[in-house]
């Protein structure tokens, strides 16, 4: 074996152990999952923006009854992305990490894009005809 060849089967083994596990990237599907539901990104934005809120003040917020907020809710602090603290009757939900802000922020702005590319490529086809 040449010295070529143990360099590029070290890079190979380096680049497998380099891989993420399968129980690192099942984490990362459930946490996206978790994420997955359009009321639920909308009461993280709202999270973001406006801090710590009560089921009442984020109903108000998003014009949707209680029952769904608090499911939401429910799902999102099940899976570590929202804490809840209780005072008395009320409960205050926030978000368990200010890094989801920052997520938020990053999805948008890829999102944005897409759709900023999609619209140059209707002008183009609106000038085609």
């Amino acid at each position: 074996m040449n010295s070529r060849t143990r360099s590029s089967e070290s890079a190979r083994a380096a680049v497998v152990q380099a891989a993420p596990s399968r129980e690192l990237q099942t984490l990362k599907a459930e946490f996206f999952r978790a994420l997955a539901h359009p009321i639920r990104i909308r009461l993280l934005e709202v999270l973001a923006s406006s801090g710590a809120q009560n089921v009442q003040a984020l109903q108000q917020k998003l014009a949707i009854g209680q029952p769904i907020v608090s499911q939401q809710l429910g799902r999102l602090r099940s899976s570590g992305i929202v804490t809840a603290h209780k005072a008395a009757t009320t409960v205050t939900y926030a978000l368990a990490d200010p890094m989801i802000a920052d997520l938020l922020r990053v999805a948008k702005e890829i999102l944005n894009r897409q759709l900023v590319g999609a619209q140059t490529l209707l002008r183009e086809l609106r000038r085609d005809r």
